[in-house]
């Protein structure tokens, strides 16, 4: 298209909705329908910015990073203008070839054998917590199951020796942090100013314990393979990928399993069918329901012209239910094959490099309780719990009917 005819582009048609919005965080269905309807790229004028919501353009903007960087930070702010309140991530808000390298550094320490390690003991962990809690009947699956198990197994892999009752609370001020200066993120910041101090100097190198995966982190730095000074938030960086996305995808599977009778029971006979369950209920429910990119210039998107240098917002959540590249889309169904294709764990080059660790996590949990468990009953409604960009669920009664 030659540069007259891009000049003529239209700009993206306003779409007057908060994704922000507590009702929207609470049930973001009425939102996601709407971003994708009114046109392949809108703009939200109350943030300033761009907003995809279709599959199409969602993969495309995660992955061009020429014309979509990641520098300018994954959330709403430009962590490169003045008044930043963060330097930016050594390892999801780079581009390549920096990006490139580090990960390739990552990846070489997540050799087979420490995968193997790793699944040893989340499985030692998973049967003894599934007994537990099947024994029990009447759960509640947020606190008691899906937040019991991964705040036990993962820091205790990574090797980070701290109160594992921080990890929610920072967890929730990083997610509301993605999105806009709002009650949600000044709640969330007066909760963990407290534990802050703390949190932080759990992943100096004084704060690793010996053997685990964050120390040898710290080596891979001391080689040369890390920037100096970064290891510390790559560990972080690693924690916050096993946990907080993972308790949230765990929450809504069983949320979704205990609602859908005929897919437990397709679990219960055969459970390694929890790992098609698990990649449903992360499509259906993203845990990270957004990420920004920024324009690095002047664009063109689906035949809208688009501003240099302004923030777009990736709706995975809206695109994993687009019927344009789903069939019945809003159906739960644990054979759909859905891993690989939907973009819960992200694209392109930042695709989510912990997200073997959260197929894993799941894996061994759901499949301890197939093998005890013969149905799951609702035992009162969900509640989420009102974070910027991260569906979680904060509550979630249930009745375990053990075999």
């Amino acid at each position: 298209m030659s540069q007259i005819a891009e000049a003529r582009l239209p700009p993206p048609p306003i779409l007057d909705m908060d994704p922000f919005s507590d009702d929207t965080i609470r049930d973001p269905s009425a939102f996601h329908q709407a971003l994708r309807e009114t046109a392949p790229v809108v703009y939200i004028e109350k943030y300033g910015m761009y907003a995809v919501g279709r599959y199409d353009e969602v993969r495309t903007v995660m992955s061009d990073f020429a014309r979509f960087t990641s520098e300018g930070g994954i959330g709403l702010s430009d962590i490169r203008k003045p008044g930043a309140w963060r330097s930016p991530s050594p390892i999801t808000e780079v581009d390549p070839p920096r990006h490139t390298a580090v990960r390739g550094a990552l990846t070489k320490i997540l050799s087979p054998i420490v995968i193997r390690k790793w699944r040893e003991h989340f499985s030692a962990e998973a049967e003894r917590l599934a007994e537990e809690v099947a024994g029990r009947g009447d759960i509640e699956a947020v606190k008691d199951l899906a937040e019991a198990f991964v705040l036990k197994v993962f820091p205790d892999v990574l090797g980070v020796d701290m109160p594992r009752d921080n990890f929610i609370a920072i967890g929730d001020m990083n997610f509301n942090q993605i999105g806009p200066n709002n009650d949600n993120l000044k709640r969330s910041l007066e909760r963990v100013e407290p534990i802050l101090d703390q949190y932080q100097k759990g992943f100096q190198r004084e704060g690793m314990i010996a053997g685990g995966f964050g120390e040898k982190i710290f080596q891979a730095e001391d080689a040369g393979d890390f920037a100096p000074g970064t290891a510390g938030v790559q560990v972080r960086s690693f924690l916050r990928a096993g946990v907080d996305t993972t308790i949230a995808g765990i929450g809504h599977t069983l949320n979704l399993l205990a609602r859908h009778p005929d897919q437990w029971a397709k679990c219960v006979a055969d459970p390694l069918k929890v790992r098609g369950a698990f990649e449903e209920g992360i499509r259906l429910h993203s845990p990270s329901q957004v990420m920004f990119r920024t324009t690095t210039g002047e664009q063109t998107l689906s035949g809208y012209r688009l501003a240099p240098d302004v923030k777009i917002g990736n709706f995975m959540g809206a695109a994993n239910r687009d019927p344009r590249k789903f069939d019945d889309p809003d159906r739960f169904d644990i054979d759909r094959d859905a891993a690989g294709i939907h973009l819960a764990l992200g694209t392109g080059a930042h695709i989510c490099i912990g997200q073997m660790i959260a197929r894993l996590e799941a894996e061994c949990i759901l499949g301890a309780l197939a093998r005890r468990v013969a149905r799951i009953d609702p035992a009162g409604e969900p509640e989420y719990r009102l974070v910027n960009t991260l569906r979680t669920l904060d509550r979630l009664p249930l009745r375990l009917v053990r075999k």
